[in-house]
């Protein structure tokens, strides 16, 4: 595969290379060019803005959840087709999995691309300093193409001359210095920026005046280029449908087309803006017919629905709605009791618990949520404990855990995940056709999750 692609980095957060990236998305995408656009990491919140700036799904390279075997070809299946990809890295360059090395970094994946690196340095407290930083960054790892430097929050037009001429004696090219007084501010909150879905207008403008920071301060050209010299990336594109039916169509698909296309209902809506592009095409190609739905103003589910899957975001912000959306919450409780397939990640493990902050919530699980001072942040190695529609017991996967809240209790008489780390404990909640628990995952690690899923839909959990 030979799609030009770049690697957006920095020396830690907040050196701004989220505007830096979802700028030359839109930039580029704005003079006709195809971009993809990628997220290395977890992180639901960027890709949004990242798929608002070029019009294509944003979509994350996490070679932690998915192993570093997966990164290519997740690549290669949303840059087909594309003119140039732009990869935004996560925290620092060179940080990644707790105690893990170089493990799911984005110097791990830029390696793993084979993709230039260009890294965003917050210029506004230094001058010829910034020399050491970046030659510090460009020979930690001889493998890392470190080939260009974007600086940020610049004062002046001298302290701009001081920045150039002391990367000039390190031999590290400058694509672009972006002024203090232009940045482009992205509001945000307790567990990071706002989402794309909960600021409409406000975010497109957002994105157009990071695009206009990017044309006016960077060598558009020169990045170009750059990304063209990325060689060939040898390797297949990844695909929804499983191994055996990419010829002949399987027979579980076969057998959920003849019984016709159950509907999977998934949440969306600003209260629940996380998830992976892949999970629903996963799910399509597993036999489903994949349906929206918004807990906050839809009163009832999907004509049909078979199954539902409630994915993360954020339900603290919205409690009062969720609650006074009643007739939603009364139907999403009669499908779990019926014991369809309900599946629910971090944000869906609250809205079906009791109580969320005082306010009702769907009554499905007997817990009560509520937010904290605590960030519970980090991979997790899991287990499954309980045989459920997502996963037979002892399958293991890894995921994710990102939120500020505690439900108690924390676990169901039959819990969802075992994890060893940070300290042993089982975690979540599986009844029935139920499985909720805080543990963020990506499908494509584990594909049969949404086979399993769809042919549970009319069945016995």
């Amino acid at each position: 595969m030979d799609v030009p692609r770049l690697v957006i980095a920095a020396p830690a957060s907040g050196s701004g290379k989220t505007t830096v990236a979802t700028g030359l998305m839109a930039a580029f995408a704005e003079r006709g060019l195809a971009v993809s656009p990628h997220k290395v990491g977890p992180d639901y919140i960027d890709p949004g803005y990242h798929a608002l700036a070029t019009g294509r799904p944003g979509r994350n390279l996490d070679a932690y959840m998915c192993g570093p075997d997966l990164v290519g070809p997740l690549f290669a299946h949303g840059a087909r087709g594309c003119e140039l990809a732009v990869v935004e890295g996560v925290m620092g360059l060179f940080d990644g999995a707790s105690g893990q090395g170089e493990l799911a970094s984005t110097a791990h994946v830029a390696k793993l691309l084979k993709a230039p690196v260009v890294l965003v340095v917050d210029a506004s407290s230094q001058s010829r300093s910034v020399a050491a930083l970046v030659h510090g960054f460009a020979s930690f790892d001889p493998q890392i193409r470190l080939a260009g430097v974007i600086l940020n929050k610049v004062g002046s037009e001298r302290h701009e001359l001081l920045l150039r001429e002391a990367l000039e004696e390190v031999g590290v090219p400058v694509f672009g210095a972006l002024r203090r007084e232009a940045q482009v501010a992205t509001p945000a909150r307790h567990l990071g920026l706002v989402p794309v879905a909960e600021r409409s207008s406000d975010a497109v403008g957002s994105v157009r005046a990071a695009a206009a920071m990017v044309r006016a301060g960077c060598d558009l050209e020169g990045l170009l280029a750059l990304a063209r010299t990325a060689p060939p990336l040898m390797t297949e594109a990844w695909s929804a449908a499983p191994s055996e039916v990419r010829g002949p169509v399987s027979s579980q698909v076969r057998s959920a087309e003849a019984r016709g296309k159950p509907v999977v209902a998934v949440a969306g809506g600003p209260a629940f803006t996380f998830s992976y592009a892949e999970h629903a095409e996963l799910l399509t190609a597993a036999g489903a017919q994949v349906a929206t739905f918004d807990p906050l103003h839809d009163e009832h589910l999907p004509e049909g629905t078979a199954a539902v899957v409630i994915g993360g975001g954020f339900p603290e912000v919205y409690a009062p709605e969720l609650s006074a959306n009643g007739q939603l919450r009364k139907a999403v409780a009669e499908l779990a009791r019926s014991g369809a397939p309900v599946v629910a990640e971090c944000a869906g493990l609250l809205y079906l618990s009791r109580s969320l902050d005082g306010q009702e919530m769907c009554g499905v699980l007997d817990a009560d949520a509520r937010m904290t001072s605590r960030l519970t942040l980090g991979y997790r190695d899991a287990v499954a404990v309980s045989d459920s529609v997502l996963a037979p017991a002892g399958a293991r996967l890894r995921g994710h855990e990102f939120h500020r809240t505690a439900l108690e209790p924390g676990a169901g008489p039959a819990p969802a995940w075992g994890m060893r780390l940070p300290t042993p404990r089982v975690e979540g909640f599986v009844q029935q056709g139920v499985h909720a628990s805080y543990l963020h995952t990506h499908w494509a690690a584990l594909p049969d999750i949404a086979r399993r899923l769809v042919d549970r839909c009319g069945g016995t959990p």
